[in-house]
């Protein structure tokens, strides 16, 4: 075994659980909603793992649960937005922490529109941006990174967006 490899061991034996917990919920997350279409399915998610990647070309990267119906639309269909949950708003949210089932209303009754990528635009959430999929990179976590290029950007009103902390949930660590 090398000498990063058993570094690594050493370290990861060591490593208190609750620590490493706590420390990561230190990490800012927001609080989005993305969503994506593939022919006439509709993914949706409430995901905390963004962050802007590039300026040129404008880039967020975002984690998605590789099981999910919305990295299935993703995956199949190359759009997106993704949406910023404003204070006040969490109820939004909340629809879309568990996973959107066939049986469901679309988009559990929150009204939208399709955006100019085809991608579902949540008429309640008043800032977006729409994606194309770049690049997917499902391994090695239980998490897929989902690279995307911001096309379009719409910014209808004032927003005080959402973290995690002023939310009721965790999700972290």
């Amino acid at each position: 075994m090398g000498r990063e490899a058993r570094l690594h061991v050493e370290c990861t034996a060591r490593m208190d659980p609750e620590i490493k917990k706590k420390a990561l919920r230190l990490l800012t997350n927001g609080v989005y909603v993305l969503t994506s279409r593939a022919h006439d399915r509709l993914g949706v998610a409430t995901v905390t793992w963004v962050s802007q990647a590039s300026f040129k070309p404008p880039l967020v990267m975002v984690a998605v649960r590789k099981e999910s119906n919305i990295f299935r639309c993703l995956s199949e269909s190359g759009v997106a937005a993704l949406h910023v949950v404003a204070k006040g708003q969490e109820h939004i949210a909340q629809k879309f922490f568990s996973p959107v089932k066939p049986q469901d209303a679309p988009l559990r009754d929150e009204p939208f529109f399709e955006g100019k990528t085809s991608a579902p635009i949540l008429k309640n959430l008043r800032a977006y941006v729409e994606c194309k999929v770049v690049s997917l990179i499902p391994e090695p976590g239980d998490h897929a990174i989902v690279l995307l290029e911001v096309v379009e950007a719409e910014w209808a009103a004032q927003v005080e967006p959402l973290t995690v902390p002023d939310s009721p949930w965790e999700y972290g660590g």
